[in-house]
């Protein structure tokens, strides 16, 4: 079996697109999302185990104009 000519052309496409640095983090995302997905429809990861987005905190109460001594 023949290594076809058109995937060392694709490689070297990607290679010149992206670099060398980048590469391995689209990797690496597409992996993360692969897994997700895979969770996702296995069913193993429930809604009950989300945490909650943190609350913002309250703005601070704005101070009483001190009142004017007559």
């Amino acid at each position: 079996m023949e290594f076809p000519l058109h995937w060392l052309v694709i490689l070297v496409v990607v290679l010149i697109l992206f670099g060398g640095r980048k590469i391995p983090e689209l990797m690496r995302g597409l992996g993360e999302g692969v897994r997700g997905f895979k969770e996702g429809m296995s069913g193993s990861h429930s809604q009950n185990t989300t945490v909650p987005p943190a609350q913002a905190p309250a703005p601070p109460a704005a101070e009483k104009p001190a009142e004017e001594k007559k």
